[in-house]
């Protein structure tokens, strides 16, 4: 499809760049003729096993004869040959990920015939032997390296150290080492037909959707793999026509703060790749106003039309030939976290777009970014270099130098990559790093973008820092850093610093809080916060948490001076002597409760009580046989009796299958004076903060691994009587519920039998999944769980994405239910899915009251269901 007949509403078929390239075709910008190959035809392609469609080439030929038309050139001609780009272009934007073909149609017979129709036989071998470089890099798969240790060699023999300084004939004797290099390596000749030429390289664009480092930018970013790329074929401008032609990238504002002013680089005389590669440093694009005037000028109106166009912040790629400016693609441009709130706010203010579109806007896992601790500005730290702040955010980590070291080591400790420059090829790498170090490259370098887009901290083009590679260590001044040492990256101020630099939390202000609030005036799923402590409370508050939607208890009997006597009450022989040790234990509760209810005010609070296994809080069973089993062999008499009725108890309470076994509700049953301690300090925290401090809080207290109605009824009565007196006996009026956490499978099928006694349910999603999943969470990740998601098993990991299908089906039907039974039923999770974009939406779907999740998770849990309630409003509209 010619680029004249496309337009931007056609990403699916032609790719984002070909359908960028259709809409600025058609209002009028000035784009390089071309056409695009489908995504269609990839899809075909690969159904085919690995063969064109029919009739593709055919249809290839008949728009080049179009192109000749349009130009005034011939494909494959002597005299005035017309070259072409081949580029990929997926729906999603995969920046570097898939292959290039710049200066196709270039032979030993037409780069003569362009020497002489462009007067400049340099311009055209420094063109050949660019194309041959790509060439055999992407399509004949040899190693990028192999053809710049030629190009370096040529430099070194010639004294200079730009690939500008090297003369025609000095890059015509290149093409021959070319040539050579291609013949030994790839045991075929550089192939001289253009229309082989562009065969192969669609071809191998093609193949490129699935090369490995697309399949692992796809994975890491959940982009489909079954959408395929268009291939892009476009009329070649030259940037290297000489000092008044040039290549570049710009933003049309800042990708990483998201400050209002067009934010780009460029390089005379040189190529587009050139500038993303990184391997030059280019200038800063206002710079441009003093080299090409009236070009700047252009490119500014032609950004400000581009955004006012698309209402969102683009990322345009140009060409200047000679002083006229050419546009080669325009996408949304990928930005940080607190780029993204601040374009989407602004624009909301410039009258751009609404406040629902704002919302619709920003990505819920983006602003993760924001709540990444920051760099303590008073702690002392000592920086060795500093490049420029490519991506924000700090991370500390182990140096290493090479992207599958960082793969390797990522396993055991927390790294930072630290390249010359980074390519495609280090994806890998940059997914297992915590960020990226360059010493060359610039702000639209492949380290830049692609640490952008995952929202990782970078620093690029620090160029005091000598990095050796094969050496394995960075060189800044006099210190010298290997590779295992601690270095800090400051990717808001470029800074890179020597050692580990403590961090700071962050807080809520400015665009984001404002943004949050358009969320929470949408929204109509309610966000609470899973919090343990006071600490966590404040924390969940900050964040605009509406209460607490699961406070663990077991996490306060964890603490140091609390697990003696806990220890104490399990190995109790008698009722009494447990009661005893559990009076003690009330009093450490009882205070825990009154600093959260402090804390959270008149804001609902859901207690859960003991639910693990008696016993996680003693020591292991297999330490403990070594230690009686030394203590006789050593003879030890002293303290043996204690340690064996330790190790009996112990091996009493072992269970082959704990995660099933004695705990949650079977805990209160056999020892129902472990909850009615709990409920007694729930209770008593909660009658003192309201007759001495006013706080009139309302307690929830929820009995966990329900699965028969019979087992909640059991000790809910039991539980009743204990709150009932506690409130009678103080003469104050607390007002408080009794529920239940759904995680069994039955628990949803006879939800409606348990609502009959719970006055609230929270599904358990962590356990539940397990439940219905038949997996244990912890084994099924270490042992099996990636090898589902790498085989197309399942698509997401079910702990961290709520599988609808399955455990959403059974919290549909058990939210159902229960509401059936009692209509003001109050129904929520507490799972760490709480904060899960896609199960926030789910949640909303089907009716939950609230979501509840990790403190830092909370402003994500409010965005996600702001956008679930602006989605249901558009489908219910196009319904009607």
């Amino acid at each position: 499809m010619l680029f004249a007949e496309g337009n931007a509403t056609m990403r699916d078929l032609l790719g984002g760049k070909g359908a960028g390239l259709a809409e600025m075709s058609r209002i009028g910008l000035p784009v390089p003729p071309g056409f695009t190959i489908t995504t269609e035809a990839c899809l075909e392609y690969y159904r085919r096993s690995r063969q064109f469609p029919a009739g593709l080439m055919d249809e290839v030929r008949q728009k080049m004869r179009l192109l000749e038309e349009r130009t005034g050139k011939r494909f494959g001609d002597a005299t005035k040959p017309l070259l072409v780009s081949v580029r990929s272009g997926a729906k999603f934007s995969m920046p570097g990920m898939m292959d290039t073909v710049l200066n196709l149609g270039l032979n030993k017979t037409t780069v003569e015939g362009l020497a002489r129709a462009s007067g400049d036989a340099r311009f055209a071998y420094d063109s050949y032997r660019r194309f041959m470089q790509m060439f055999g890099n992407v399509v004949l798969g040899l190693k990028h390296e192999l053809f710049e240790d030629i190009l370096l060699a040529a430099k070194r023999a010639r004294g200079v150290t730009q690939d500008t300084e090297l003369s025609a004939g000095d890059l015509g004797a290149l093409t021959e080492e070319y040539r050579r290099l291609v013949r030994e390596r790839a045991g075929q000749a550089f192939p001289e037909d253009p229309w082989q030429q562009l065969e192969m390289a669609i071809h191998a664009v093609f193949e490129s959707w699935n090369n490995p480092r697309a399949i692992t930018y796809r994975n890491f970013n959940k982009i489909p793999h079954d959408l395929g790329t268009a291939v892009n074929v476009q009329t070649m401008v030259f940037g290297n026509l000489g000092p008044t032609s040039g290549t570049g990238v710009a933003f049309t504002r800042d990708p990483a703060t998201g400050e209002k002013k067009v934010y780009g680089e460029y390089l005379l005389n040189a190529q587009g790749e050139d500038v993303v590669a990184g391997i030059r440093t280019p200038k800063p694009i206002g710079e441009l106003v003093r080299d090409l005037p009236q070009a700047y000028r252009q490119f500014m109106d032609v950004c400000a039309l581009l955004e006012k166009h698309y209402r969102d912040v683009q990322d345009v790629e140009f060409t200047i030939e000679h002083g006229t400016l050419y546009l080669l693609q325009t996408r949304s441009g990928k930005r940080t976290g607190q780029a993204a709130v601040k374009i989407a706010v602004d624009m909301v203010h410039e009258k751009l777009i609404t406040k629902e579109e704002a919302l619709l806007r920003a990505e819920p896992a983006s602003l993760e970014q924001l709540l990444h601790p920051r760099l303590d500005p008073d702690a002392p730290r000592r920086v060795v270099g500093k490049g420029l702040a490519a991506s924000p955010g700090a991370a500390s980590g182990a140096i290493v130098f090479d992207a599958d070291e960082a793969v390797k080591l990522a396993t055991q400790r927390k790294v930072i990559l630290a390249r010359p420059e980074t390519n495609p090829d280090d994806i890998h790498g940059l997914v297992a790093a915590q960020g990226v170090l360059t010493s060359r490259g610039g702000m639209t370098s492949h380290a830049a973008i692609v640490a952008r887009g995952m929202g990782k901290p970078a620093v690029v083009g620090a160029e005091s820092l000598r990095i050796d590679e094969e050496a394995g260590q960075l060189a800044a001044g006099d210190v010298v850093i290997h590779q295992g040492d601690v270095i800090t990256i400051d990717g808001s101020t470029g800074e890179v610093i020597l050692g580990e630099v403590p961090v700071i939390e962050p807080s809520l202000a400015g665009e984001i809080e404002e943004l949050l609030r358009w969320a929470d005036q949408v929204r109509t799923l309610g966000v609470r916060a899973n919090a343990d402590y006071p600490r966590d409370a404040r924390k969940a508050l900050e964040f605009g948490a509406e209460g607490i939607g699961l406070c663990r208890t077991e996490h306060m009997f964890m603490e140091a001076e609390r697990l003696p006597i806990m220890q104490q009450m399990i190995m109790a022989a008698t009722e009494g002597e447990r009661r005893a040790a559990l009076d003690r234990l009330l009093l450490f509760q009882k205070e825990d409760f009154k600093g959260i209810f402090r804390e959270m005010g008149n804001r609902p609070v859901i207690i859960r009580l003991l639910d693990p296994p008696l016993h996680e809080f003693l020591p292991r069973m297999e330490d403990l046989l070594v230690e009686v089993t030394e203590m006789r062999a050593r003879g030890e008499t002293d303290g043996l009796q204690e340690k064996e009725a330790l190790l009996r108890r112990v091996q009493m309470l072992h269970e082959f299958n704990p995660m099933l076994g004695l705990r949650g509700c079977r805990l209160g049953i056999l020892y129902p004076e472990i909850n009615e301690m709990q409920v007694r300090a729930i209770l008593l925290a909660a009658v003192e903060v309201k007759r001495d401090e006013g706080i009139d809080v309302i307690p929830e207290v929820m009995i966990p691994l329900v699965g028969h109605p019979n087992e909640l009824q059991f000790v809910h009565q039991q539980l009743v009587t204990v709150a009932a007196q506690i409130v009678k006996e103080a003469g104050v009026s607390v007002r408080y519920l009794f529920g239940t956490m759904i995680e069994i499978p039955r628990a949803c099928l006879v939800a409606d039998q348990i609502a009959e006694i719970a006055e609230f349910f929270s599904f358990g999603t962590n356990d539940l999944t397990q439940t219905i999943f038949g997996f244990s969470r912890d084994d099924a990740q270490a042992k099996f769980l990636n090898q589902y998601l790498e085989k197309g098993i399942l698509t997401d990991d079910p702990f961290q994405v709520l599988d609808r299908s399955g455990v959403g089906k059974l919290m549909e039907m058990g939210a159902r239910l229960g509401k059936k039974v009692r209509a003001d039923l109050e129904v929520g999770i507490c799972g760490e899915h709480g904060g899960d974009p896609s199960s926030v939406e789910f949640c909303h779907q089907i009716g939950l009251d609230y979501v509840s999740c990790s403190p830092y998770r909370v402003p994500i849990a409010r965005l996600a269901a702001a956008q679930a309630r602006l989605k249901e409003k558009t489908a219910t509209a196009k319904d009607i």
